[in-house]
């Protein structure tokens, strides 16, 4: 059984959430204030956290930059939550980590199929042997220790950046539509929010530097890796 920690100020969302979740098999809990959320997923270690944005005690932006910073719990899938609904909003959303977005007011549905994607895109992680390298231009990518060196440094992605990369890498020279993606790295089986695509993109190209120059924009449709 799956455990889901929801850390939500607003107790009657929170209790739907977790009503929701567990009737679809979940194990949910339930924490009103950042800095207890903080401590609960350091302690419990979850496999997927619900981020409210706005929290008391500790904002979900800080919430979201410790758990990524603590090596035991960077790599739990987060899913923020906010009234917020700015590009801006999302853009610092995925900078501290967050692996997806989800804009208050939403319905159940579109809550359970979020959670069922990422928690699927983390169960069915590429099996990589050991030591297995991707070299393409001055971009080295570690498959089994999830690094990545642009230009000779080593550069820090969020889970969601690495696999953006690693797949469009792996299929060098395929162009591919955002909703492609959003199938095919977040995993989720309808459209959904094509933005996130590009803000992800975005993201990565700036993280990457001059060598990020190899991730090609096809107007009008999507993105590919070409040398």
């Amino acid at each position: 059984m799956k455990r889901v920690l929801i850390i939500e100020d607003e107790k009657d969302l929170a209790e739907l959430l977790a009503f929701n979740l567990e009737k679809e098999g979940y194990a949910a809990t339930c924490v009103h204030d950042g800095k207890l959320g903080l401590e609960r997923a350091t302690a419990d270690l979850p496999d997927l956290i619900l981020l409210d944005l706005m929290l008391p005690g500790m904002l979900g932006t800080e919430v979201c930059k410790a758990l990524r910073k603590n090596p035991h719990t960077a790599h739990i899938p987060i899913i923020m939550i906010t009234a917020k609904g700015d590009e801006i909003d999302r853009v610092v959303g995925f900078e501290v980590g967050a692996d997806d977005y989800i804009i208050k007011p939403f319905s159940t549905r579109e809550m359970i199929l979020r959670v069922k994607a990422v928690t699927r895109r983390f169960e069915h992680e590429i099996q990589i042997p050991p030591s297995a390298l991707l070299t393409i231009g001055e971009i080295v990518i570690d498959k089994e220790r999830h690094t990545v060196i642009s230009a000779g440094s080593e550069i820090e992605l969020t889970s969601t950046e690495f696999k953006l990369l690693l797949y469009l890498v792996e299929k060098k020279g395929c162009v591919y539509s955002r909703e492609q993606l959003l199938q095919r790295v977040w995993s989720y089986n309808n459209a959904g929010d094509t933005r996130t695509v590009d803000t992800h993109v975005t993201r990565l190209r700036g993280k990457l530097g001059p060598p990020g120059d190899i991730i090609k924009t096809v107007r009008g449709f999507g993105y590919k890796i070409e040398e």
